[in-house]
């Protein structure tokens, strides 16, 4: 089977064609600026990259010309869409209704615009690609991958907030958690690298990027994460705040600081990396501004890091034995500097970092613990894409069945 994976933004679509017999990726790509004037698709197949010049106005146009290109006689990777066994789509909320992936019908599709209001910048777009895809492939299986599937394994006392239960029974409002789809790779890839059966493995996974959680997982399954009732909570992010005094917010609006709509804004988009560094939300700017001494871009990086290893430190308790801590995403993967900082002090916990593997292993998944440390320190690539595509093989041949 041929599986198109496609994650949409407001004014993009990522996609990957993986042939499913030996999980390959034929191709993949991204579509920027959709709705924006110029729209360039940036195809990569045969590690060739090919950028497109294009003028596209909306998502299922976006799509069209994927698909176009996909099947073109000199550019493509297939000759018909035909070929094309199903779709999947990551999709950010599923609220309590998905515990894992689903096929999507009309049902589903109003249950996930349903949760557009938890996840106002991620929903609607997920959504305009899954009818994009379902206008110029009607007659192909399309499943939902939810990134807030994983976490529904936490216990009640981990996801209830300690507001008027009222607020949980009407709103529900409580922590739901994302990046789910790489926490669960990244648990199943970590279970294969100690030898243990994913039901016996006890690991804390810190997705690292531009957004950033962790993740305590016992027995393979989501006992408890960063991120709450939406992806602001946690950790300290690339222009997110993460965990704060949530009076902060009245002091600001009753002191006219900023409107509501501001604080908003100050919260998910200026703060954090940026914020504190007033250089980048990018860590390598950030590392580099803090290594020309930037007093205020090493201040980001010790609070950043310190962010982490608290709650390292909290999930060690919530786990009881561990086994592994595990490092994935674009600054879990790649940033040395910033592993070593978290890791620092956690020695008494049995965690012991080997600097001379750390060094060694950027961008590739290692062990990097010493022999005789206890808990294992590893690095993951995470593969979202990969295991969304392994979902919806299963969903479609199981719809197939039935």
């Amino acid at each position: 089977m041929l599986v198109l994976v496609i994650n949409c933004g407001s004014s993009s679509i990522k996609y990957q064609l993986f042939d499913m017999t030996d999980e390959r990726v034929l191709a993949k790509g991204l579509l920027e600026k959709i709705g924006e004037g110029d729209s360039p698709l940036h195809h990569e197949r045969n590690g060739e990259m090919i950028d497109i010049a294009a003028r596209i106005a909306n998502h299922t146009e976006g799509l069209s010309l994927i698909l176009k290109t996909l099947v073109d006689a000199k550019l493509g990777v297939i000759g018909d869409i035909g070929e094309i066994g199903a779709v999947g789509h990551r999709v950010v909320h599923g609220g309590e209704e998905f515990v894992g992936s689903t096929l999507i019908t009309e049902e589903v599709i109003a249950t996930i615009e349903k949760f557009s209001d938890l996840a106002p910048l991620h929903n609607p777009p997920n959504l305009a690609g899954i009818r994009a895809a379902v206008a110029v492939m009607p007659n192909v299986p399309q499943v939902a991958v939810f990134d807030t599937a994983f976490h529904q394994t936490m216990p009640p006392c981990a996801y209830t907030y300690a507001l008027p239960y009222d607020l949980y029974r009407k709103y529900r409002i409580r922590r739901y958690g994302f990046h789910g789809t790489s926490h669960r790779y990244v648990t199943m890839k970590a279970a294969e690298l100690l030898g243990k059966p994913l039901s016996e493995t006890n690991i804390i996974t810190c997705h690292l990027g531009n957004g950033g959680s962790i993740t305590a997982v016992r027995g393979g399954k989501s006992v408890d994460t960063s991120m709450g009732f939406t992806p602001l909570e946690g950790l300290v992010m690339g222009t997110r705040c993460g965990d704060i005094d949530p009076a902060i917010t009245f002091f600001l609006a009753e002191h006219n600081v900023a409107s509501f709509e501001d604080i908003n804004a100050i919260y998910n988009k200026k703060s954090g990396l940026l914020g504190l560094s007033g250089v980048s939300n990018d860590m390598r700017q950030v590392k580099e501004a803090a290594d020309n001494d930037n007093p205020r871009a090493k201040l980001a990086t010790e609070v950043y890091a310190y962010r982490i290893r608290k709650y390292i430190g909290a999930y060690t308790a919530v786990i009881g034995r561990l086994d592994a801590v595990v490092f994935t995403g674009g600054v879990g993967e790649n940033a040395v500097f910033m592993r070593e900082m978290v890791m620092k002090g956690l020695e008494p916990l049995g965690m012991i970092l080997d600097g001379e593997k750390n060094a060694a292993t950027r961008g590739k998944t290692g062990d990097i613990s010493t022999p005789e440390s206890p808990t294992r320190i590893l690095v993951i690539c995470t593969n979202e894409e990969k295991m969304i595509a392994e979902d919806t093989r299963e969903v479609a041949e199981r719809h197939a069945k039935n």
